[in-house]
């Protein structure tokens, strides 16, 4: 899908903002598209090489089917160099694609047994492995369909699959810079162009920031970031402020969690609604509570939900408030 012919057997892949232009019998930047004889291929079709039953909260996903279960699937690949992976093993420090495979009809059917309610396309970038996305939708469409994501896609694959996505949780990384330098884009643009044409599909919508201390936390970008997405995504939309952990090969300390606490108090001043805490099991911060009364909505202790103060229409039981949650005839609650 979405690659052009430039003569010669020369293809331009289409999926991603880098517009790769790439020779016969080379890959892109997330080498698993791979030119052959001028027909560009997706090396991973059929090769998961992580799946798992999550709780969607673990995406994270809060807002959309609260306690419901998704099964997740992952390919190699991705089309960032972020220093600070912590799935880096699958990504990109890898130097063969596996031979082992799954086929769509083999791991659709995996999903209808697993007792999921959704599919998720997560742990790498899936983005890369679009086709395999695609076609494992058509055979589980009767499941809710989640990516979780960088963002960083074109705008011809953001309204492909703003038309069969249910709900998407994008990473904000960090300013341009920030980008340039830890992640190998040059232009991070595109990510907001994508929430945007998504928004308008209909797709549900939240974002996390993962704070990385010294790096990524500076305050006065933070406030760019949190304004955007109020204007542009909506002030409903739900933000995760997440700790960071070391990871090998990348110098940073664990995020302070007073650190983490400040920014999430900023989001809220910018006038997010919805503001969380990642990361922090136990903190109050993991809570969903009434904009309108203060109570809590939905109660959660790590990925587990607790308990639910809203009903069937989305409205909070204490007040009457409609609440910014969709899916919910997919929760485990109703």
């Amino acid at each position: 899908m979405f690659y052009q012919k430039l003569g010669g057997r020369k293809v331009k892949c289409e999926v991603c903002p880098r517009f790769c232009e790439i020779e016969d019998g080379r890959t892109g930047f997330c080498r698993v598209r791979k030119n052959f004889r001028g027909v560009l291929n997706l090396l991973t079709y059929n090769k998961p090489v992580a799946t798992n039953i999550d709780p969607i909260e673990k995406k994270p996903l809060f807002h959309y089917a609260p306690g419901s279960k998704v099964f997740s699937v992952s390919t190699l690949g991705c089309n960032m160099r972020c220093d600070f992976c912590q799935n880096k093993s699958i990504s990109y420090g890898w130097e063969e694609v596996g031979d082992e495979e799954r086929t769509v009809e083999e791991i659709s059917q995996q999903i209808k047994d697993s007792g999921s309610e959704g599919v998720a396309y997560t742990y790498t970038e899936p983005t890369v492995f679009l086709e395999y996305c695609r076609d494992i939708m058509e055979e589980t469409e009767e499941k809710f369909q989640v990516f979780v994501s960088n963002g960083y896609m074109s705008e011809k694959t953001a309204a492909f699959i703003g038309d069969r996505i249910d709900a998407i949780n994008v990473d904000f990384k960090g300013g341009k810079e920030f980008y340039r330098k830890y992640c190998g884009v040059e232009d991070n643009s595109p990510i907001k162009d994508a929430l945007q044409i998504l928004n308008y599909k209909g797709v549900f919508i939240e974002t996390t920031f993962l704070i990385i201390p010294g790096y990524n936390d500076r305050l006065e970008q933070l406030e760019k970031d949190f304004s955007w997405i109020r204007d542009r995504l909506g002030e409903e939309t739900p933000v995760h402020i997440s700790r960071f952990f070391p990871v090998p090969g990348f110098s940073a300390p664990p995020t302070p969690i007073k650190k983490i606490e400040k920014i999430a108090e900023l989001a809220e001043e910018i006038g997010l609604k919805h503001v969380y805490t990642g990361n922090l099991p136990g903190h109050s911060g993991e809570n969903t509570y009434c904009p309108d009364c203060g109570k809590i909505v939905v109660k959660r202790s790590g990925y587990n939900v607790l308990g639910i103060n809203f009903d069937i229409d989305g409205m909070c039981t204490n007040c009457g408030y409609e609440l910014n949650i969709a899916g919910i005839e997919k929760s485990t609650f109703y």
